[in-house]
């Protein structure tokens, strides 16, 4: 037994964030361990990145269920053996159900390539530089049945600079992703912010209890 918590991360492609919190997990003082990352999509590269480094890994494609119920219920029961604490989703293009969230109420995280409230969903880069944003970023919350409605964790901003198409946006909040998303899980596991009557409550905070941070580049 290492102590630390026991994290299970969701992906769907490439799963670079998935590697950062990897890193981060490696270090013996970080507060959480990832025991499998699971995908809904078995050709997704990240898996291969994650059986390098020895971690579990487990494909659940859709087709292969004949409804969404079957789907989730598949992975619910996988997560019942593995037992994490915690699940990052980590790039997961699929909806999870209310179902499955109030199974995992307040121990689901998602990042989320915006500062949200601003930019649910889909298209975050292009929508934001349309709207004419000086500042964008990304957005780590815990994850209820609304989409991208969470509470804030923490969140990270970026100049939008002059002559930013979305794909030049989205490499630069990629970076700040790679650091946010561990900072934020470190918290998370050390017991530093949780979710409770709808809101992140951070102890450190007496006065509001939903303070969250940001880092600014």
């Amino acid at each position: 037994m290492t102590g630390k918590k026991r994290i299970a991360v969701f992906i769907s492609g490439s799963g670079s964030n998935m590697l950062k919190l990897a890193d981060a997990c490696e270090a013996p003082a970080f507060p959480a361990e990832i025991v499998a990352v699971m995908s809904d999509k078995p050709e997704a590269t990240g898996l291969t990145k994650a059986a390098a480094r020895g971690i579990k890994t487990l494909s659940f494609p859709r087709k292969a269920y004949e409804s969404k119920q079957d789907h989730e219920a598949a992975m619910l029961d996988a997560l019942a053996e593995i037992q994490p604490d915690f699940i990052c989703l980590a790039g997961f293009m699929r909806l999870l159900s209310g179902d499955f969230i109030r199974a995992w109420e307040g121990r689901i995280i998602n990042i989320h390539p915006s500062l949200l409230p601003l930019f649910p969903g889909l298209n975050t880069h292009q929508r934001a530089i349309i709207a004419g944003m000086k500042v964008a970023g990304c957005t780590v919350h815990f994850v209820t049945e609304g989409m991208d409605e969470g509470p804030v964790i923490g969140q990270a901003v970026v100049p939008v600079l002059p002559g930013d198409d979305a794909d030049a946006l989205a490499t630069r909040i990629l970076t700040v992703e790679h650091q946010l998303y561990p900072a934020a899980l470190e918290r998370l596991a050390a017991g530093n912010v949780w979710m409770e009557n709808g809101k992140a409550v951070f102890p450190g905070d007496a006065t509001s209890k939903t303070t969250g941070y940001l880092i600014s580049v």
